[in-house]
């Protein structure tokens, strides 16, 4: 899995009860886009992420003038 600054991370649940979690990639730590990556979630809080099989990376084009970039 690789990884660039402003990408989106979503991690499934997985457990009953425990809902997904989406952020953003503010730091890669890793190689070459490999993790570890630093991500800020949508409910503020920073982690230091190495992605599961639960998780999903969305690579997003480079923003373009006057586009805004989908919330959390």
């Amino acid at each position: 899995m690789q990884a660039s600054v402003g990408d989106r991370v979503l991690v499934h649940g997985g457990d009953v009860g425990r809902s997904d979690r989406r952020g953003e990639v503010i730091e890669v730590r890793g190689p070459d886009g490999d993790p570890p990556y630093l991500v800020r979630f949508s409910d503020g809080q920073e982690s230091l992420v190495c992605p599961g099989p639960d998780a999903v990376v969305e690579h997003l084009p480079p923003d373009e003038p006057g586009a805004a970039r989908p919330a959390l």
